[in-house]
C-alpha cells in the first residue's frame, strides 16, 4: 500500500486529517487485506484497499472529482478519463447527453490518454541507485518517502 498512499499524497497536495483503517489476518500473523480511509484537510477523501490474499491481481486507482472520473490500471497499463461538460449548442447527433432530475443537461466526453509502459518497481530501483552513483535528485525525495511512511505507520496504528 506504500506505492499507493505515495501516489495519493502527490496528487491530493493537502495535509492529512484523519485516518481510519482496519485489517485481518487471514494466513499470517499480520494483517492480510486492509483498507484505509485518508481524510485530508482540503476535503478530499482517499479509500485504500490492499490485499496478499485476492484471487484476482489488481493495482488499479480511481478518482471522482466534480465533472470527472480518471482511471488508471498500473497492471494494464491503461487509462480512462470520463468528463461531463455542458452541452454545445449543436452537439453531435451521436453524443452521449445525459440530462439530471433538476433538468441540466451534460454532456459525455471519453479519453484514454497513453500509460507509459515500464516496469515502477525497476524505475523506482534505477532513480534510487542513480541518486547514490550519481548525486542526481530521486523521483520520489526523501520528504515524500517520509510522509508516505508517516501515512502507513498512521495506519498500521489503527489495527
Amino acid at each position: 500500500m506504500i506505492h499507493d498512499i505515495d501516489i495519493i499524497l502527490s496528487v491530493v497536495n493537502s495535509k492529512v486529517k484523519n485516518v481510519h483503517a482496519s485489517g485481518i489476518s487471514v494466513i499470517s500473523e499480520t494483517p492480510d487485506i486492509a483498507n484505509a480511509r485518508i481524510e485530508f484537510e482540503n476535503g478530499c477523501v482517499a479509500n485504500l484497499t490492499a490485499s496478499r490474499i485476492s484471487m484476482k491481481n489488481m493495482r488499479k486507482t480511481r478518482f471522482f472529482q466534480k465533472d470527472a472520473y480518471i482511471s488508471v490500471d498500473f497492471l494494464e497499463k491503461k487509462s480512462e478519463i470520463v468528463r461531463m461538460k455542458d452541452v454545445p449548442n449543436n452537439p453531435d447527433e451521436f453524443a452521449m447527453i445525459l440530462q439530471n432530475a433538476e433538468g441540466v443537461k451534460k454532456q459525455i466526453y471519453f479519453d484514454n490518454p497513453e500509460v507509459e509502459n515500464n516496469n515502477a518497481i525497476l524505475d523506482e530501483l534505477e532513480s534510487f541507485a542513480d541518486a547514490i552513483n550519481n548525486g542526481t535528485r530521486p523521483v520520489v525525495s526523501l520528504r515524500q518517502g517520509a510522509e508516505a511512511l508517516r501515512v502507513a505507520q498512521m495506519i498500521i496504528d489503527c489495527f
